[in-house]
């Protein structure tokens, strides 16, 4: 149940895809795959936004995404589980997250992978600084809850 924090852009379905195709994947016991692919706006809180800088603690944040995992496992009985997550420099329609779960039924694949991308959103330890079309900056001092 892997989990990366990358510095550099990703294309989450070639990712998924290659993820997939790899020898070891559970592949006659997948009944159902569920996804969310993040991207980035161009706007928050009625500002236009030109970019945006994604910055985490290194190895607190992968193993709070780590922590999740293993939880969304336990309370789902998950096949396996993806995260993906970008940090740096983002542009607008940007990849910014990918949480892809597979499981033997589609409820527990819809559940776990939108209480995994919930508790990512609202948890993990990464601060976001905007640049607005204006030329400002600003901290997001708040993530929205999707629930």
């Amino acid at each position: 149940m892997p989990v990366e924090v990358l510095e550099s852009p990703f294309n989450p379905w070639q990712r998924l895809q290659d993820y997939e195709t790899r020898p070891e994947a559970p592949h006659g016991r997948i009944g159902a795959t569920a996804v969310f692919v993040g991207t980035m706006r161009d706007f928050n809180l009625d500002d236009g936004v030109a970019a945006m800088t994604l910055e985490h603690y290194p190895g607190m944040t992968e193993g709070y995404l780590e922590r999740i995992s293993a939880e969304a496992d336990a309370r789902w009985g998950l096949l396996d589980s993806l995260i993906l997550h970008r940090v740096g420099r983002l542009a607008p329609q940007d990849p910014i997250v990918l949480v892809a779960v597979w499981s033997s039924h589609r409820r527990e694949a819809f559940e776990a992978c939108r209480w995994l991308m919930e508790e990512l959103k609202s948890k993990a330890p990464f601060w976001k600084r905007e640049t607005l079309t204006d030329g400002s900056a600003r901290w997001v001092e708040e993530n929205t809850r999707g629930y």
